[in-house]
């Protein structure tokens, strides 16, 4: 071997090889004499800090952040990344549960999301309840808050359509017959009872007749007598009697015996007048006969005597000396009817007079209404 002489040491080469020199390097300007410690540089008489970073004159990965130290500087990891190996990765902040609903993960960071119904707290991680109602909620009429939504409900006569947002009428005539006496009247959110010409509401859903004969409302003369029945008034003469009865009062006639023509006739006739309904039910006792004078040992039979040719009433005897009227069909009016309704008394006491009998009438005008209460 042959010893060749090198920089810093020596080379044991064949002593077939042959050394090639290399050019020598350019000659470099001699650096400054620096007697500051490494990181630091003369400024003066004393020695300051360099910053390697705002010169850029550090090693750290675009994904570092260079911080400048004294003397040195170090590569760290921005806010929200970990350093794995050289890199920086991003942290998942997610995975440790910050955000009281939803948690979206950025590049550095992470935001806080809050269902539908809640906003995002001051903390920016914590959600509260959203006051709809305080916020134009939808609701047409009222608006109640609840726990992250809120509920819409109708005042009274409205219900709540299928958006869960309008009110709307509820039509309480369609749902019953029987909410008012005579007729129901729809309103916004309610109803009312209207009652016919000639009645008045009683409390907010019957009808009562008005008395006009009390009231003063009718157009009865002075020579008639004002009769109220239902729904109305009637004008009647105060002087019914007809030939041969004589009046005696304001509702008697009297046929004298004196008279030839009052020998077959009733000798007293009294005026009664009655209203009833429509369609009521049957058989239905609407009057009661009752006699005001009994001779003693006399026998009394009540019968209609005229009057009834369909044959809607009968006479129900009650005893000796009262019988009932009874509505047999149901009448439907505005209708009238006048029956004679007659007390036949026969007395066998009176013995000199074997066939002795004498009756009274009462002569019932009824009218019927034209509706069923």
């Amino acid at each position: 071997m042959k010893c060749f002489n090198h920089y810093g040491g020596y080379l044991c080469l064949p002593r077939s090889a042959s050394l090639i020199p290399a050019p020598e390097p350019p000659i470099t300007p001699t650096e400054a004499f620096n007697p500051c410690p490494l990181g630091y540089e003369p400024q003066g008489d004393s020695c300051v800090d360099v910053d390697e970073c705002e010169r850029d004159e550090h090693d750290c990965l675009p994904s570092q952040q260079c911080i400048n130290t004294l003397g040195a500087f170090t590569c760290q990891c921005p806010d929200g990344y970990r350093k794995v190996g050289t890199e920086c990765v991003d942290i998942d902040e997610c995975r440790y549960r910050y955000c009281q609903h939803r948690c979206v993960n950025v590049p550095g960071s992470f935001s806080c999301q809050c269902e539908p119904g809640f906003q995002i707290a001051g903390n920016n991680r914590s959600c509260i309840d959203v006051n709809e109602c305080d916020m134009g909620a939808p609701c047409s009429q009222r608006c109640y808050n609840t726990y992250g939504t809120f509920l819409c409900r109708c005042d009274q006569g409205y219900e709540l359509g299928p958006d869960g947002f309008a009110c709307n009428d509820i039509d309480e005539c369609s749902y019953s017959s029987y909410l008012c006496q005579y007729q129901c009247v729809n309103e916004p959110g309610k109803f009312s009872c209207v009652c016919p010409e000639g009645y008045q509401l009683l409390g907010s859903r019957l009808c009562q007749d008005i008395n006009e004969c009390e009231t003063g409302e009718h157009q009865c003369t002075e020579t008639q007598t004002c009769v109220n029945i239902h729904g109305r008034y009637q004008c009647v003469d105060k002087n019914r009697c007809q030939d041969p009865y004589l009046q005696v009062s304001d509702n008697r006639c009297v046929c004298p015996v004196s008279k030839p023509g009052c020998r077959d006739l009733p000798f007293s006739i009294v005026h009664r007048y009655m209203s009833i309904t429509s369609e009521r039910s049957v058989p239905s006792d609407i009057f009661q006969i009752q006699a005001t004078s009994v001779s003693p040992g006399a026998y009394n039979t009540f019968r209609i005597r005229s009057g009834d040719d369909n044959g809607d009433f009968y006479i129900r005897q009650i005893n000796n000396i009262s019988a009932m009227l009874v509505l047999a069909r149901a009448v439907s009016g505005p209708r009238e009817y006048t029956l004679d309704l007659e007390m036949v008394s026969v007395n066998p006491l009176l013995s000199y007079q074997s066939s002795y009998q004498t009756s009274s009438a009462l002569r019932l005008s009824i009218y019927v209404g034209p509706y069923s209460f």
